[in-house]
Protein backbone atom coordinates (compact mmCIF):
# COMPACT_ATOMS: atom_id res chain seq x y z
CA UNK A 1 0.00 0.00 0.00
CA UNK A 2 1.41 3.38 -0.99
CA UNK A 3 1.44 5.99 1.79
CA UNK A 4 1.29 9.66 0.83
CA UNK A 5 2.43 12.38 3.22
CA UNK A 6 0.68 15.11 1.25
CA UNK A 7 -2.98 15.92 1.65
CA UNK A 8 -2.84 18.16 -1.43
CA UNK A 9 -3.22 15.94 -4.53
CA UNK A 10 -1.38 18.50 -6.65
CA UNK A 11 1.81 17.85 -4.67
CA UNK A 12 1.79 14.09 -5.29
CA UNK A 13 5.06 12.76 -6.69
CA UNK A 14 5.20 10.50 -9.76
CA UNK A 15 5.27 6.75 -9.37
CA UNK A 16 8.68 5.35 -8.44
CA UNK A 17 10.76 3.57 -11.11
CA UNK A 18 11.92 1.14 -8.40
CA UNK A 19 9.66 -1.87 -8.83
CA UNK A 20 9.59 -5.45 -7.63
CA UNK A 21 9.98 -8.28 -10.10
CA UNK A 22 7.39 -10.98 -10.69
CA UNK A 23 9.34 -13.87 -9.23
CA UNK A 24 12.46 -14.87 -7.29
CA UNK A 25 14.58 -17.96 -7.88
CA UNK A 26 18.23 -19.04 -7.90
CA UNK A 27 18.44 -17.72 -11.44
CA UNK A 28 16.62 -14.56 -10.42
CA UNK A 29 17.99 -13.77 -6.93
CA UNK A 30 16.57 -11.35 -4.39
CA UNK A 31 17.80 -7.81 -4.99
CA UNK A 32 18.40 -5.66 -1.92
CA UNK A 33 18.80 -1.91 -1.50
CA UNK A 34 20.98 -1.68 1.62
CA UNK A 35 21.03 1.66 3.46
CA UNK A 36 23.48 1.69 6.40
CA UNK A 37 25.43 4.67 7.70
CA UNK A 38 28.44 2.86 9.18
CA UNK A 39 30.75 2.09 6.24
CA UNK A 40 32.52 -0.88 7.84
CA UNK A 41 29.28 -2.53 8.96
CA UNK A 42 27.68 -1.77 5.58
CA UNK A 43 30.52 -3.48 3.71
CA UNK A 44 30.58 -6.50 6.02
CA UNK A 45 26.82 -6.96 5.84
CA UNK A 46 26.83 -6.50 2.07
CA UNK A 47 29.51 -9.18 1.70
CA UNK A 48 27.62 -11.60 3.97
CA UNK A 49 24.39 -11.12 2.05
CA UNK A 50 26.21 -11.54 -1.24
CA UNK A 51 27.55 -14.88 0.00
CA UNK A 52 23.91 -15.84 0.64
CA UNK A 53 23.18 -15.17 -3.06
CA UNK A 54 21.51 -11.78 -2.60
CA UNK A 55 22.28 -9.01 -5.08
CA UNK A 56 23.23 -5.90 -3.10
CA UNK A 57 23.28 -2.22 -3.93
CA UNK A 58 24.55 -0.17 -0.98
CA UNK A 59 23.98 3.41 0.18
CA UNK A 60 25.52 5.32 3.08
CA UNK A 61 22.54 7.59 3.75
CA UNK A 62 18.96 8.21 2.78
CA UNK A 63 19.78 11.13 0.52
CA UNK A 64 21.96 8.92 -1.68
CA UNK A 65 19.17 6.40 -2.03
CA UNK A 66 16.56 9.06 -2.86
CA UNK A 67 18.88 10.66 -5.42
CA UNK A 68 19.38 7.31 -7.17
CA UNK A 69 15.75 6.18 -7.37
CA UNK A 70 15.54 6.96 -11.06
CA UNK A 71 18.46 4.62 -11.82
CA UNK A 72 18.13 2.08 -8.99
CA UNK A 73 16.49 -0.46 -11.27
CA UNK A 74 14.61 -3.51 -10.09
CA UNK A 75 14.62 -4.43 -6.40
CA UNK A 76 12.73 -6.73 -4.06
CA UNK A 77 13.37 -5.40 -0.56
CA UNK A 78 15.00 -2.47 1.25
CA UNK A 79 17.10 -2.73 4.42
CA UNK A 80 17.13 0.48 6.47
CA UNK A 81 19.43 1.19 9.40
CA UNK A 82 17.43 2.80 12.20
CA UNK A 83 20.45 4.97 13.15
CA UNK A 84 20.93 6.65 9.78
CA UNK A 85 22.06 10.29 9.68
CA UNK A 86 19.48 12.80 8.45
CA UNK A 87 17.01 11.74 7.32
CA UNK A 88 16.69 9.10 10.03
CA UNK A 89 15.67 5.59 9.06
CA UNK A 90 12.07 6.03 10.15
CA UNK A 91 11.77 9.38 8.33
CA UNK A 92 13.37 7.88 5.23
CA UNK A 93 10.69 5.19 5.19
CA UNK A 94 7.99 7.86 4.96
CA UNK A 95 9.88 9.68 2.20
CA UNK A 96 10.20 6.45 0.22
CA UNK A 97 6.46 5.84 0.48
CA UNK A 98 5.87 9.45 -0.62
CA UNK A 99 7.99 8.78 -3.71
CA UNK A 100 5.83 5.75 -4.49
CA UNK A 101 8.36 3.12 -3.42
CA UNK A 102 6.12 0.29 -2.24
CA UNK A 103 8.77 -2.38 -1.63
CA UNK A 104 8.92 -4.28 1.67
CA UNK A 105 11.24 -2.62 4.19
CA UNK A 106 13.18 -4.40 6.94
CA UNK A 107 14.74 -2.24 9.67
CA UNK A 108 18.05 -2.94 11.38
CA UNK A 109 18.27 -1.73 14.98
CA UNK A 110 21.11 -1.66 17.48
CA UNK A 111 18.70 -2.58 20.25
CA UNK A 112 15.51 -4.55 19.82
CA UNK A 113 13.28 -2.05 21.66
CA UNK A 114 9.56 -2.89 21.38
CA UNK A 115 8.70 0.80 20.95
CA UNK A 116 10.95 1.08 17.92
CA UNK A 117 9.63 -2.14 16.44
CA UNK A 118 6.04 -1.02 16.95
CA UNK A 119 6.73 2.39 15.38
CA UNK A 120 8.40 0.77 12.35
CA UNK A 121 5.44 -1.56 11.79
CA UNK A 122 2.96 1.27 12.28
CA UNK A 123 4.78 3.29 9.61
CA UNK A 124 4.51 0.42 7.12
CA UNK A 125 7.72 -1.59 7.57
CA UNK A 126 7.51 -5.34 6.98
CA UNK A 127 9.83 -6.27 9.87
CA UNK A 128 12.45 -5.05 12.34
CA UNK A 129 15.59 -7.01 13.17
CA UNK A 130 18.21 -6.53 15.92
CA UNK A 131 21.70 -6.43 14.37
CA UNK A 132 22.97 -8.75 17.11
CA UNK A 133 20.75 -11.59 15.88
CA UNK A 134 23.13 -12.35 13.03
CA UNK A 135 22.98 -13.00 9.31
CA UNK A 136 20.91 -16.22 9.39
CA UNK A 137 17.94 -14.55 11.08
CA UNK A 138 18.17 -11.51 8.77
CA UNK A 139 18.27 -13.74 5.67
CA UNK A 140 15.15 -15.60 6.76
CA UNK A 141 13.30 -12.37 7.49
CA UNK A 142 14.26 -10.85 4.16
CA UNK A 143 13.00 -13.92 2.31
CA UNK A 144 9.81 -13.90 4.35
CA UNK A 145 9.20 -10.20 3.64
CA UNK A 146 9.72 -10.72 -0.09
CA UNK A 147 7.53 -13.82 -0.06
CA UNK A 148 4.72 -11.96 1.69
CA UNK A 149 5.01 -9.16 -0.85
CA UNK A 150 4.72 -11.62 -3.75
CA UNK A 151 1.74 -13.31 -2.09
CA UNK A 152 -0.02 -9.97 -1.62
CA UNK A 153 0.41 -9.28 -5.33
CA UNK A 154 -1.23 -12.60 -6.29
CA UNK A 155 -4.99 -12.09 -6.75
CA UNK A 156 -5.59 -15.85 -6.47
CA UNK A 157 -4.21 -16.04 -2.93
CA UNK A 158 -6.62 -16.67 -0.05
CA UNK A 159 -5.84 -13.59 1.98
CA UNK A 160 -7.29 -14.07 5.47
CA UNK A 161 -8.20 -16.47 8.24
CA UNK A 162 -11.07 -15.57 10.56
CA UNK A 163 -11.32 -17.26 13.97
CA UNK A 164 -13.85 -15.54 16.22
CA UNK A 165 -12.59 -12.02 16.95
CA UNK A 166 -9.23 -12.82 15.37
CA UNK A 167 -8.49 -12.01 11.74
CA UNK A 168 -5.15 -13.00 10.20
CA UNK A 169 -4.27 -11.04 7.06
CA UNK A 170 -2.09 -13.61 5.30
CA UNK A 171 -0.80 -11.36 2.54
CA UNK A 172 0.84 -8.91 4.96
CA UNK A 173 1.39 -11.10 8.05
CA UNK A 174 -0.75 -8.90 10.29
CA UNK A 175 -3.26 -9.91 12.98
CA UNK A 176 -6.32 -8.00 14.20
CA UNK A 177 -8.40 -8.64 17.30
CA UNK A 178 -11.93 -7.29 17.21
CA UNK A 179 -10.93 -5.01 14.35
CA UNK A 180 -7.75 -3.59 15.94
CA UNK A 181 -4.24 -4.43 14.74
CA UNK A 182 -2.28 -6.25 17.48
CA UNK A 183 1.13 -5.02 16.34
CA UNK A 184 2.60 -8.53 16.35
CA UNK A 185 6.14 -9.06 15.12
CA UNK A 186 6.60 -11.50 12.25
CA UNK A 187 7.70 -14.19 14.71
CA UNK A 188 4.71 -13.60 16.99
CA UNK A 189 2.38 -13.62 13.99
CA UNK A 190 3.81 -16.95 12.85
CA UNK A 191 3.15 -18.48 16.27
CA UNK A 192 -0.46 -17.27 16.29
CA UNK A 193 -0.92 -18.51 12.73
CA UNK A 194 0.40 -21.95 13.73
CA UNK A 195 -1.88 -22.16 16.78
CA UNK A 196 -4.97 -21.00 14.89
CA UNK A 197 -4.23 -23.44 12.07
CA UNK A 198 -4.44 -26.18 14.71
CA UNK A 199 -7.38 -24.74 16.66
CA UNK A 200 -8.53 -27.10 19.43
CA UNK A 201 -5.31 -29.15 19.29
CA UNK A 202 -2.13 -28.68 21.32
CA UNK A 203 1.01 -27.65 19.45
CA UNK A 204 4.32 -28.71 21.01
CA UNK A 205 6.99 -26.33 22.28
CA UNK A 206 9.32 -27.73 19.64
CA UNK A 207 6.90 -27.11 16.77
CA UNK A 208 6.35 -23.53 17.94
CA UNK A 209 10.08 -22.91 18.23
CA UNK A 210 10.68 -24.39 14.78
CA UNK A 211 8.19 -21.88 13.39
CA UNK A 212 10.19 -19.06 14.99
CA UNK A 213 13.49 -20.26 13.49
CA UNK A 214 13.79 -23.49 11.51
CA UNK A 215 13.46 -27.19 12.20
CA UNK A 216 16.15 -28.43 14.60
CA UNK A 217 17.42 -24.97 15.61
CA UNK A 218 19.19 -25.18 19.00
CA UNK A 219 19.27 -22.37 21.56
CA UNK A 220 19.00 -21.84 25.29
CA UNK A 221 20.55 -23.81 28.14
CA UNK A 222 20.44 -27.57 27.65
CA UNK A 223 18.52 -29.67 25.15
CA UNK A 224 15.12 -28.25 26.18
CA UNK A 225 16.36 -24.71 26.78
CA UNK A 226 14.27 -23.44 23.88
CA UNK A 227 11.13 -23.85 26.01
CA UNK A 228 12.00 -20.70 27.95
CA UNK A 229 12.12 -18.80 24.65
CA UNK A 230 8.71 -20.16 23.66
CA UNK A 231 7.19 -19.28 27.04
CA UNK A 232 8.53 -15.73 26.73
CA UNK A 233 7.13 -15.38 23.21
CA UNK A 234 3.70 -16.64 24.30
CA UNK A 235 3.74 -14.21 27.25
CA UNK A 236 4.43 -11.29 24.91
CA UNK A 237 1.65 -12.42 22.57
CA UNK A 238 -0.87 -12.80 25.40
CA UNK A 239 0.03 -9.34 26.71
CA UNK A 240 -0.62 -7.78 23.31
CA UNK A 241 -4.05 -9.43 23.15
CA UNK A 242 -4.83 -8.38 26.74
CA UNK A 243 -3.85 -4.79 25.99
CA UNK A 244 -6.92 -4.81 23.76
CA UNK A 245 -9.10 -7.29 25.66
CA UNK A 246 -8.59 -8.00 29.38
CA UNK A 247 -10.77 -11.12 29.07
CA UNK A 248 -8.56 -12.74 26.42
CA UNK A 249 -7.95 -16.41 27.27
CA UNK A 250 -7.71 -18.19 23.93
CA UNK A 251 -4.16 -19.51 24.35
CA UNK A 252 -4.09 -22.44 26.77
CA UNK A 253 -1.02 -24.22 28.11
CA UNK A 254 -0.48 -27.91 28.72
CA UNK A 255 2.47 -28.04 31.10
CA UNK A 256 5.70 -29.42 29.60
CA UNK A 257 4.00 -30.11 26.26
CA UNK A 258 2.79 -27.01 24.43
CA UNK A 259 -0.04 -24.58 23.73
CA UNK A 260 -3.50 -24.66 22.20
CA UNK A 261 -5.71 -21.99 20.63
CA UNK A 262 -9.18 -22.39 22.09
CA UNK A 263 -10.50 -25.33 24.05
CA UNK A 264 -8.95 -28.68 23.26
CA UNK A 265 -11.18 -30.73 21.01
CA UNK A 266 -12.81 -33.83 22.48
CA UNK A 267 -11.08 -37.10 21.67
CA UNK A 268 -14.27 -38.35 20.06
Amino acid sequence: MTVSLDQNPESALPASPVVARAGVSNANPIRVLLVVGDQIFREILGDELSEQKFVIRSFGDGGSLLDSLATAGDADVIILDWSLPEPSGIDLLLQLRRHGVDLPVVFLTGRGLPARESLALDRGASDSNDKARGIEVLVRRLKRAVGASKTAADPQTDKRIVCGKLVLELSVSRACWDGVDLGLTVGEYNIVHLLVSNVGRYVTYRAIYDRLHYEGFIAGSGYDGYRANVRSAIKRIRNKFRDLDLTFAEIENYSSFGYCWGKQADAS
